[in-house]
């Protein structure tokens, strides 16, 4: 599987534009990505902050990651608005019986497949040799557009999880 994203994102968006990555709990299926890229579509087309529209942007990365994206220069993201984006992950959630909010689930790249690690299994992952300092880390905390093309699938090592591993070289 390539892991090539960056040319897939919409250029027209400033690279200070907010970011939301939802992980998914399991890879979708075809028919399922294909469902969810509809919903996603229709979304951003009528997703609006007090009556004026979002430049929105979204997107099924790897059959596992949702990406939200606004261009804030063209329109500011309320509460409301951003509660309007939660209610779509809610309604994604419950239509395909999957967890888009679990933060303590990590995901990686291993053997070329995107993997699941839960937080409290990461030092036995590294001391057993599944994933060490230079295995690709999705870091779901990128902000901006900027950051989510520099920031968000970096080594391990490179991560905010660095610190909590013990022997991590």
């Amino acid at each position: 599987m390539s892991f090539e994203y960056k040319h897939l994102l919409d250029n027209n968006f400033h690279p200070g534009s907010r970011v939301w990555v939802y992980q998914c709990s399991r890879l979708f299926s075809l028919n399922e990505a294909l469902e969810i890229e509809e919903m996603l579509n229709e979304f951003t087309q009528q997703w609006k902050s007090h009556g004026t529209p979002v430049k929105g942007a979204a997107y099924l990365f790897f059959g596992q990651f949702i990406i939200l994206l606004a261009d804030e220069t063209a329109t500011g993201v309320s509460g409301c608005s951003t509660d309007s984006s939660v209610r779509l992950i809610k309604d994604i959630e419950q239509k395909f019986a999957v967890n888009m909010f679990d933060r303590t689930t990590l995901a990686f790249i291993v053997k070329d497949k995107v993997q699941l690690l839960p937080l409290s299994q990461l030092q036995y992952a590294v001391d057993n040799g599944f994933i060490d300092a230079d295995t690709a880390y999705f870091n779901n905390l990128v902000e901006t557009k900027d950051e989510l093309e520099r920031k968000w699938l970096i080594p391990l090592k490179n991560s905010w999880l660095q610190s909590r591993v013990k022997t991590l070289s």
